[in-house]
């Protein structure tokens, strides 16, 4: 997920409303790492492999049709309707839990659906949380045990103000990633697999360089190309980028920007800009990304983000990798064009690029009836028994 924001073009100093996807920042602060780990450096070369692209194509009704280039076979699968979903959860389904996990004195919600199978955490975008996963949680808890987070910041979880931190950057791509591994330790108890939508593929991958043991594969769905990543922007837009970001970050003018955002006519019009198929933005999912905004210093944590544009950028991050990689990406991403994203289909790590027709930047929410299958194919792949650890937990 996104939201509204001043955007830099790279070819001109021009700033139209937009989306936001990649944060601006000072490149005078230092990022607040959080004792007691330390993140090795991440500008690494790029490893490039050739591969080939395969579309996911062959829609069905009451179906979909999954083409994989690991086995050259047509998978076909009879898929619960949408709109059943969450009327069966009392049935054939197992039921959602939601949780509060106590991080480092914060508190985090959390979400989770099955109690045997592979462990999935299912990691949102930038102003999202754990809901934009409600349509994935129940199926693929049928056969896992999936749990869906609110990143700190976000959703229901604590919202410290960045201001306290003083210089340091608290809300980072580390800070969230140390998050996602201790909550594997501490929650999960397990290995887990990584399925991230947007900038949440951002923490999965730094998650996993920064603990390798941790996750046993990641699925990014329509990761952020961070075009607006300070090493992306020309020399001479930088200095208009800085003050812009110093403006809104320390005059009144960002508190009155972020009002103009949270409300339900714009969030409702942002998300009918990224959804292909705008039938899905219903007013529920409008006040799922809606109401955790509204909280006591989300406004803070809004314009620290987008004042945030170093970091790694995801070329950085896959030579880094070494779990297996699965990317998928909706063709008709106004926000993360799919012919910049092909690009990551060339890293070694990269096992699959899988193009999902007629969808937009939320796949696992617009077209759950793609995703699912493709992240039960994908762990079944990938599943090895633990080492040492349970299968089976009980979340607290």
């Amino acid at each position: 997920m996104k939201a509204m924001v001043l955007m830099a073009s790279p070819k001109s100093l021009t700033f139209p409303f937009s989306n936001l996807n990649f944060p601006f920042s000072s490149s005078q602060r230092t990022n607040f790492v959080p004792s007691p780990l330390t993140f090795s450096d991440t500008h690494l070369h790029k490893i490039t492999f050739p591969r080939k692209i395969f579309e996911l194509s062959g829609f069905k009704s009451g179906g979909s049709v999954a083409f994989s280039r690991l086995n050259n076979q047509i998978e076909e699968k009879n898929l619960i309707n949408t709109n059943e979903t969450f009327s069966n959860c009392e049935g054939s389904e197992p039921q959602v839990h939601t949780r509060l996990w106590n991080w480092r004195g914060y508190s985090i919600r959390y979400q989770y659906c099955g109690n045997s199978g592979p462990a999935l955490i299912l990691i949102h975008g930038f102003g999202a949380n754990s809901d934009h996963w409600r349509k994935n949680l129940p199926v693929l808890g049928q056969s896992h045990r999936v749990y869906s987070i609110d990143l700190i910041g976000y959703g229901y979880s604590d919202k410290p103000n960045p201001s306290q931190f003083g210089d340091r950057l608290f809300y980072t791509f580390e800070t969230w990633a140390t998050q996602l591994n201790e909550f594997c330790n501490d929650v999960v108890k397990d290995e887990a697999f990584f399925i991230c939508n947007s900038i949440g593929g951002l923490v999965g991958l730094q998650a996993a360089v920064m603990e390798p043991k941790i996750c046993k594969g990641i699925m990014l769905l329509n990761i952020s190309l961070r075009m607006l990543h300070i090493n992306k922007q020309p020399w001479y837009g930088r200095p208009l980028i800085k003050s812009f970001q110093s403006l809104l970050r320390n005059t009144a003018v960002g508190q009155y920007f972020y009002k103009t955002v949270a409300t339900s006519e714009s969030v409702r019009s942002i998300l009918c800009q990224c959804y292909h198929d705008t039938s899905q933005v219903t007013e529920e999912l409008v006040q799922k990304i809606l109401l955790p905004g509204l909280d006591p210093g989300a406004a803070d944590v809004f314009l620290e983000f987008i004042c945030y544009s170093d970091g790694p950028l995801p070329e950085e991050l896959l030579p880094q990798v070494k779990c297996p990689v699965l990317i998928a990406w909706g063709d008709k991403d106004p926000w993360e064009p799919i012919e910049l994203g092909r690009a990551y289909r060339s890293f070694d790590s990269v096992e699959d690029f899988i193009v999902l027709p007629n969808v937009g930047h939320c796949p696992q929410d617009e077209a759950p009836n793609l995703v699912n299958p493709l992240v039960e194919s994908f762990v079944a792949r990938h599943s090895v028994p633990s080492a040492g650890v349970s299968t089976t937990t009980t979340a607290s």
